[in-house]
């Protein structure tokens, strides 16, 4: 479970665990069935340990995780503030990237579609710069292969952005 997502999960309110996991299925859908329920819990220790989290217990709760209610701190503020402004390439996770923007947008911390235009800015610049070192390659020279494969996949990158775009802007018009 990567970090900043529960961390910007919780940039909208304080949460328990036990929530979190359930905003995170919402969010995921299929793919987050497969996810372990007490990696959240795993992942929620280690951010207190950190400073990035405050715990509170429910009213009368016990010593029973889901009795815990995770808020930020300020220092997982910043860490959520710097999570949502970065660009992340060769290797983008698309999941990672589709939390980014629910967590973005839920917790007014940035707008969807300017997180989805940066990233299509990067990986333009990107395609950009491979198709320039592919033309300088030999047609058939193993570096040529490779770099065809990058275009191919900066392409699909940008199509999918599109299409990020589209939903994220039918979203705010209420369509």
């Amino acid at each position: 479970m990567q970090q900043e997502v529960v961390l910007a999960l919780l940039a909208k309110e304080p949460s328990h665990g036990y929530q979190l996991r359930a905003r995170l299925r919402d969010a995921l859908g299929p793919l987050g069935d497969a996810m372990n329920a007490g990696q959240i819990y795993v992942t929620l220790t280690r951010l207190e340990k950190a400073g990035l989290l405050a715990v509170e217990r429910s009213a009368g709760g016990a010593d029973r995780s889901d009795r815990k209610v995770y808020a930020l701190t300020p220092d997982g503020q910043e860490r959520v503030a710097a999570w949502i402004a970065e660009v992340r390439w060769p290797r983008p996770d698309l999941a990672e990237f589709h939390l980014k923007l629910i967590a973005a947008a839920a917790a007014g911390l940035a707008d969807p579609l300017t997180i989805v235009d940066t990233q299509r800015r990067e990986l333009l610049r990107r395609l950009r710069d491979t198709q320039r070192a592919a033309m300088a390659e030999p047609v058939r020279s193993d570096a040529a292969l490779l770099l065809e494969g990058i275009v191919l996949r900066l392409q699909a990158d940008l199509r999918w952005l599109e299409t990020c775009e589209k939903n994220w802007t039918q979203r705010r018009s209420g369509s």
